[in-house]
């Protein structure tokens, strides 16, 4: 994971155990940061065991669509190191917390935010990003504790990337625009560079 924030997340919605591997390679030399298995996907556990066990070492890897807490722990026997969620259940943030592991719980309100600090989390993903927009997550990052971190999750992409990260981003959660499924690894491959290029570009 980056140094200083989590940097960029890859959403694999709807990936296959059989050709996960192959796209978390192409994901890891583009230099993502962190790997991401939604929960919704086929088999996810056994995508993100593969994952772990090959890439654990070069990037995070997360489940993600976490609605229910008694997933948290499977997620942790797979290998997991983040849970993401698409709201904000208590819960889960605790499970996450209890299990030694980064809950990322969704929020949309600034109630959201504040009561996912208050369950223990310190990444937050916003969610749906650009219905928030960049001046909302400004706002938010005025009156939050300076040590929680906000990444944008829908609609992020290579021609916003830099505008989200000025705005204090901590990093961003990359989804259809850069993973869809049947997109061959180069496929993946070359929108992750491209991707991984804007943000750096933005955070030096």
């Amino acid at each position: 994971m980056a140094v200083n924030g989590t940097g960029l997340v890859a959403i694999l919605r709807g990936v296959t155990p059989d050709e996960v591997l192959a796209v978390g390679e192409a994901l890891a030399e583009a230099g993502i940061d962190a790997i991401e298995v939604p929960l919704n996907s086929p088999d996810p556990f056994a995508s993100v065991e593969r994952l772990a066990a090959s890439l654990g070492e070069r990037c995070a890897v997360g489940v993600g669509t976490v609605v229910d807490a008694a997933d948290v722990p499977r997620a942790r026997a797979a290998g997991a190191r983040i849970v993401v969620a698409p709201n904000t259940d208590p819960a889960v943030i605790a499970a996450a917390v209890e299990a030694g592991m980064r809950p990322y719980p969704g929020v949309a309100t600034p109630t959201e935010a504040f009561a996912a600090v208050a369950a223990g989390a310190r990444h937050l993903k916003l969610f749906p990003a650009d219905a928030v927009g960049i001046a909302g997550m400004k706002a938010w990052r005025a009156v939050l504790p300076p040590d929680v971190e906000l990444l944008p999750v829908g609609g992020v992409d290579e021609t916003n990337l830099a505008a989200w990260a000025a705005a204090g981003a901590g990093g961003a959660g990359l989804g259809s625009a850069l993973y869809r499924p049947g997109d061959t690894p180069e496929q993946v491959g070359a929108r992750a560079v491209a991707m991984r290029r804007a943000w750096a570009g933005a955070t030096g």
